[in-house]
């Protein structure tokens, strides 16, 4: 798949796949029935010329082609049974591809698409301010105490004790997010290089061959051939380029050897993915083409394989390839204790994905970067990579809540920042965000980071 991914374009190809499949299917089905018609019928000519052989009775004769007759017609009936059966089957499962493919057809993003979200987070500034707190800010208390003492200087004496009441409520508060603040700047300048992006490409492969799906062929214009309703053409096997989907996610190096933790569903995309179980559902088996992490500050891409998956939380490890880069690990609090309610934490990840990348640019290079990766991710990526254009948002905020299985947590993320780590006012990783409510920002969720052990304590492939 040549990306930017087209979602519509794999569908329409899908979609041709289970036509043409469908049509081969009905007709081995037909020569089956076929042969087994031809089967019985020999048979029953047989079983005819039998019993003329051992009776001379004309009755008897005219009985027997009778009974044959009739065997004849039963049996014709019930191929004719099987028949609708099948067709009715063959049309269900065809109405449930098509529905499937619907789905995932609306939530394709075009490369225009790309652009405009782009634009959009470049101009909402507060998106990439590192370290933004959900709460008052520091411009706002301090203008709060600059208003309290104006009104100090014009007051009667009556209201002059409760004003400074305020006044030192508004200035305790201000102290505490100078503190914060000043904490997260600490915090950002020694973790954050070891919180990375990864790109996953999933590939699609025909159950029934075992051959990947592929486009059928590439016009001179580089765009997929396409049938006469203007979809892509589709193929099982063949020289096409592969069928392919971008996703996004965070990583964080938590072990030696260049062992990052992020979610399960950020390294198997289709984990509870409804879109993509409807498509395996009609034999499309989706699995994993590549993993490419990103880090800060390194402009060369990195290949990552997929080490071991939890079985009991949204979480999954995976193994770098780091070569010469040399990244810390992040230090973890694994205790029970390591979140508590009210509690002020820091959101590292690549919310948005590759839309809030390109935002960091400005319009000419995003044009440049297009025109140049020919709206290829793993090339838009790599240049942006190399331009020193990848890394993470931070953001501040407080833990809400604190539950057996997840902390819930006030701190701005999106899609993208899953599998990013939470941290405490220490620098310790106390959990891994896994889950968003619509929109950035609101109420999200993380594993606590204690539910990572049977992952981390296991032996790094060499």
């Amino acid at each position: 798949l040549s990306p930017p991914w087209d979602r519509t374009e794999l569908l329409a190809r899908v979609r041709a796949q289970l036509r043409a499949r469908r049509e081969i299917d009905d007709l081995r089905q037909k020569v089956a029935i076929a042969e087994q018609g031809q089967q019985i019928a020999h048979t029953a000519f047989e079983a005819l010329a039998v019993t003329e052989k051992m009776t001379k009775d004309a009755f008897s004769l005219d009985r027997a082609l009778k009974l044959g007759f009739i065997g004849i017609c039963i049996v014709a009936a019930l191929m004719a049974v099987v028949f609708f059966l099948f067709s009715h089957n063959a049309t269900k499962q065809m109405k449930l591809a098509n529905a499937a493919i619907g789905r995932l057809e609306r939530g394709v993003i075009h490369q225009g698409d790309l652009i405009a979200e782009a634009r959009k987070l470049r101009s909402e500034s507060g998106i990439a301010t590192p370290a933004a707190g959900q709460a008052e800010s520091h411009e706002d208390l301090q203008q709060k105490a600059a208003d309290i003492k104006q009104r100090m200087a014009t007051s009667d004496a009556s209201s002059i004790p409760a004003l400074q009441k305020q006044l030192a409520e508004t200035n305790a508060r201000l102290r505490r997010v100078e503190n914060q603040r000043n904490t997260a700047q600490d915090v950002i300048t020694s973790d954050v290089a070891s919180v990375c992006l990864l790109h996953v490409a999933v590939a699609f492969r025909d159950k029934d061959s075992g051959e990947r799906i592929r486009y059928a062929g590439i016009n001179p214009q580089g765009e997929p051939l396409q049938d006469s309703d203007g979809h892509p053409i589709y193929t099982v096997g063949g020289r096409g380029p592969e069928v392919r989907l971008d996703g996004f996610g965070t990583g964080f190096l938590a072990g030696p050897g260049g062992r990052a933790l992020t979610n399960r569903h950020v390294a198997q995309p289709w984990w509870k993915d409804d879109d993509l179980s409807a498509m395996m559902s009609q034999g499309v088996q989706p699995e994993i083409s590549s993993i490419t992490a990103y880090f800060p500050g390194n402009p060369a891409s990195m290949h990552a394989e997929i080490e071991r998956i939890s079985d009991k939380s949204d979480l999954a490890s995976v193994q770098i390839a780091l070569g010469g880069l040399t990244r810390p690990v992040l230090p973890i609090d694994d205790a029970k204790s390591a979140a508590i309610s009210g509690q002020s934490v820091i959101s590292i990840g690549y919310a948005t994905g590759l839309a809030a990348i390109l935002a960091r640019a400005d319009e000419d290079t995003v044009q440049k970067i297009m025109k140049d990766s020919g709206g290829e991710v793993a090339q838009i990526l790599d240049e942006l990579s190399r331009r020193g254009l990848i890394h993470p948002l931070i953001t501040q905020g407080h833990i809400g809540d604190v539950l057996d299985d997840k902390i819930v947590f006030d701190a701005q993320t999106t899609q993208g920042g899953s599998g990013g780590p939470l941290l405490n006012r220490e620098g310790k990783v106390i959990g891994v965000t896994f889950a968003v409510l619509s929109g950035f920002g609101g109420s999200n969720f993380g594993i606590p980071i204690r539910f990572s052990g049977s992952l981390l304590s296991a032996t790094p492939k060499q």
